[in-house]
């Protein structure tokens, strides 16, 4: 799929009451630079998800890559009903093979019926890389679930509600480890695990901040 600048896409997904659905890509996006009539027109991808009650969505999103020139604003909002989860798997490259990479701002948003789990934006440009979000890295592979609490992988993210995040950050594609991540988190949904009702001590990955607490840029 191309994106090109200037190029609107919403998509909306709507999974009723304890229903399932499972999505998965027919191939990545590759955004592109915007036309020369347009050259600083960014193009836009907004996602809009409701779970329903007891209802779960598994997404294994194939890579969003960020050509050189590229301009691209991407928003997500997921909202899940009482008992309803989610896993998706999030893939960004920056750049085609000998590129820098473009610039990507991102947005994502998750709530649940009591309100935010996990608010997150992302600002990277391929050719002005910052310490401290990616750094000289060019792939961004994450795994996110929600609704449950998922079994700890080294290095993740426990989320103070029910919910998880996993990341792996690189340069080459081929070397991330979410492919099992996504794996054991999808099945694991999938099986019907029961939403945290206790509190999570903190790991090693770190603990989210309560909600009501201003959300966080940078990604480690």
């Amino acid at each position: 799929m191309l994106l090109l600048g200037g190029d609107l896409v919403h998509i909306e997904v709507d999974v009723g009451p304890d229903c399932t659905l499972e999505l998965e890509d027919v191939g990545g996006m590759v955004a592109y630079c915007a036309p020369r009539s347009a050259p600083r027109s960014p193009s836009q991808w907004t996602l809009d998800v409701r779970v329903g009650s007891g209802g779960t969505l598994l997404w294994r999103a194939l890579p969003l890559v960020v050509a050189e020139g590229a301009r691209v604003e991407r928003r997500t909002q997921i909202d899940l009903d009482k008992g309803g989860c989610a896993v998706i798997r999030e893939t960004i490259v920056l750049g085609r093979q000998g590129e820098s990479g473009g610039r990507l701002k991102s947005h994502l948003s998750i709530t649940d019926s009591d309100g935010p789990v996990l608010n997150e934006d992302l600002d990277v440009d391929g050719s002005f890389p910052e310490p401290g979000i990616l750094g000289s890295a060019r792939v961004l592979d994450a795994v996110i679930a929600v609704g449950f609490r998922p079994d700890p992988e080294p290095g993740a993210m426990l989320l103070d509600q029910a919910g998880a995040v996993a990341r792996h950050l690189g340069d080459l594609m081929h070397e991330s480890p979410m492919d099992d991540v996504w794996a054991t988190w999808s099945e694991m949904a999938r099986s019907g695990v029961p939403p945290m009702t206790s509190a999570v001590p903190v790991t090693a990955g770190g603990l989210s901040s309560p909600r009501g607490v201003d959300p966080v840029r940078s990604v480690e």
